[in-house]
């Protein structure tokens, strides 16, 4: 095992912090001499692997250059022939989309460009409560009454009787769940995660999907001499969902997010602008704002709401509709996190007494209300380092989600359980899954389920190493670098932010901001000084330990970010981790 980064075996949230090995250090060394570019900046393209006759394209990534040809993806073909073949005769379009974001912001891609077409969709969003995700027999039935053409959107690959049950309509499925051995009767299924696909591009969301798909009906309808919708406005929602979903911000879905926060920061789009000053964010949005921000409060109508307000937001062109939505969504974000609070505590104090270092930590309770399980499987992910699941019952029935670690395909393994015939229904893909099951099989599918993800390494993980790309000193956090870093982004689910440790530094003001967030001004020997924010800092040993500095000194970690806040540009440390200097 390689020295510990400072000599740091165990931080003040338990964790070993591990820097830039002698190779990587050596690569990044070769890239700054051969770039010119900063060595911090290069510590980080020598951990993408990138090569310093890349590294331009890199920093700048065309759209253009990565993206496929649609036609690439099984189906494809087909599908935008039957859709546009649907705008030309004037048929009924019904556009069946997951309660997420993905599935909203997929429907509201669709929908806008069928709208610019001329052709308004009707748009079905299922309750998560009464009829759960995905497509069912009652749903489709409905539809297919009144619809030439049904389209299914994150959601559809395992829906074989729903989809059945729409015959004779034509069904769609834009999709990028693990599929089966077979597929649903559908006229298309366009999905890179399909058992017969390569898996080069597997690791788009749906609204990466849709969005290849809209490319593809652009290319027909361009042939046709048909007006073309501007695909490139619409990279607004196909950044919000890459980002919500956790898809891996790599390869095509860097670029269409990077592009996509450019589209955003024009304010372009009511519902978004709407959510974004609910939410109170005054600068151009990041990554992080569309993760941490922006997903939940659509996904706040899906879980404890009214399913379709997320999808309704994104797709309104009405500044007064998008306000009035997303105060409402507002108040729903603030619900589902006090009801999110109460089922964590509850699911913490389980997997505590069941213990913490099995391949898998999972809780079920009573009531827990559906619309959080999966937030709060990925808080104890986060908390244990270990795949987590979380069960909501109501009665003999119930529905879990559950979240893995980087390494264990979560999705494969309860699709194991549902070919055993452990759980009655359950999909996914490899970092994320939903199940249903009764009551009487939840601790045999468990047992299985930890089984399995044994079986992959899961019960190998300790705590989450603190992983560094090296050291700086406080005056060299420069805005001028934060800006430099920013070019490798954006950062996200399988492109981790640059975190960069500061020794030796000294309290120089802290204070506890809302209920469990700390605020420092940090200063070194050199007497430069650094703000500091350590979000639910009092959630670990941290707050603790900053509030009762008495002016030690410690090692801190952390991402750099460029603070805007009273039209100032100046550089703050999102403080995560810190550890006090050894005498």
């Amino acid at each position: 095992m390689s020295k510990a980064f400072l000599g740091i075996e165990s931080s003040a949230t338990g964790r070993r912090w591990v820097g830039p090995d002698s190779a990587l250090q050596r690569r990044a060394e070769a890239l700054a001499q051969a770039t010119g570019r900063p060595p911090a900046l290069c510590n980080v393209l020598a951990r993408r692997g990138i090569e310093a006759q890349d590294v331009e394209m890199f920093l700048a990534p065309s759209l253009r250059d990565l993206m496929p040809d649609p036609y690439s993806l099984r189906d494809m073909e087909r599908a935008a022939e039957r859709i546009l073949a649907a705008v030309l005769a004037g048929e009924r379009i019904a556009l069946f989309a997951d309660y997420d974001v993905d599935g909203g912001a997929s429907a509201a891609l669709l929908a806008d460009w069928l709208r610019q077409m001329g052709r308004e969709a009707t748009l079905y969003v299922p309750d998560r409560i009464t009829e759960g995700y995905g497509p069912n027999i009652p749903a489709m039935r409905m539809l297919a009454r009144d619809h030439d053409l049904i389209v299914c959107v994150d959601c559809g690959t395992l829906s074989f009787e729903p989809i059945a049950a729409a015959d004779p309509v034509d069904v769609i499925v834009l999709d990028h769940h693990l599929g089966g051995e077979t597929l649903p009767p559908a006229l298309a299924v366009v999905n890179p995660n399909r058992q017969d696909e390569s898996g080069a591009l597997g690791y788009l969301c749906a609204a990466g999907v849709v969005f290849m798909l809209l490319v593809a009906l652009n290319r027909l309808a361009r042939a046709k001499g048909m007006h073309l919708p501007d695909l490139m406005q619409m990279l607004d929602l196909v950044a919000l969902a890459t980002v919500a979903d956790v898809a891996p911000l790599v390869g095509l879905n860097r670029a269409l997010v990077r592009q996509g926060l450019k589209v955003m920061a024009r304010r372009a789009r009511p519902g978004l602008v709407a959510l974004a000053d609910s939410a109170r964010l005054q600068s151009a949005p990041e990554a992080y704002h569309l993760g941490f921000l922006l997903g939940p409060r659509v996904n706040a109508g899906g879980r404890i709401g009214q399913a379709d307000l997320g999808a309704r937001l994104l797709l309104t062109r009405d500044e007064h509709e998008a306000a009035a939505l997303a105060q409402r969504l507002e108040q729903l974000n603030a619900e589902r996190r006090d009801i999110e609070e109460q089922v964590r505590l509850q699911a913490m104090a389980q997997i505590e007494e069941r213990g913490l270092d099995g391949p898998l930590v999972w809780a079920a309770g009573e009531g827990w209300h559906p619309g959080v399980v999966g937030i709060v499987a990925a808080r104890l992910k986060e908390a244990t380092n270990r795949p987590a699941v979380v069960i909501g019952f109501d009665g003999d029935e119930g529905k879990g989600s559950g979240r893995s670690v980087v390494g264990v395909d979560l999705g494969a393994a309860i699709a194991r359980l549902v070919a055993e015939g452990l759980i009655e229904k359950g999909g996914g893909h490899r970092m994320a899954a939903g199940l249903s099951l009764s009551r009487k099989m939840l601790a045999p599918a468990m047992e299985r389920l930890g089984a399995l993800l044994a079986a992959q390494g899961s019960a190998l993980a300790g705590p989450a190493d603190m992983r560094l790309d090296g050291m700086l000193m406080a005056q060299a956090a420069t805005v001028e670098l934060v800006e430099q870093l920013d070019l490798a982004g954006p950062y996200g689910a399988g492109a981790p932010a640059p975190r960069f440790a500061l020794p030796a530094q000294g309290v120089s003001f802290s204070r506890r901001v809302g209920e469990n967030h700390l605020q420092l001004t940090l200063s070194d020997s050199s007497g430069a000084r650094l703000d500091a924010i350590a979000f639910r800092a009092f959630d670990s040993p941290l707050g603790e330990m900053f509030e009762n500095h008495q002016g030690a000194l410690f090692h801190v970690a952390g991402r750099l970010e460029i603070d805007s806040w009273g039209g100032r540009r100046k550089v703050k440390l999102r403080l995560e981790d810190a550890a006090p200097v050894q005498a």
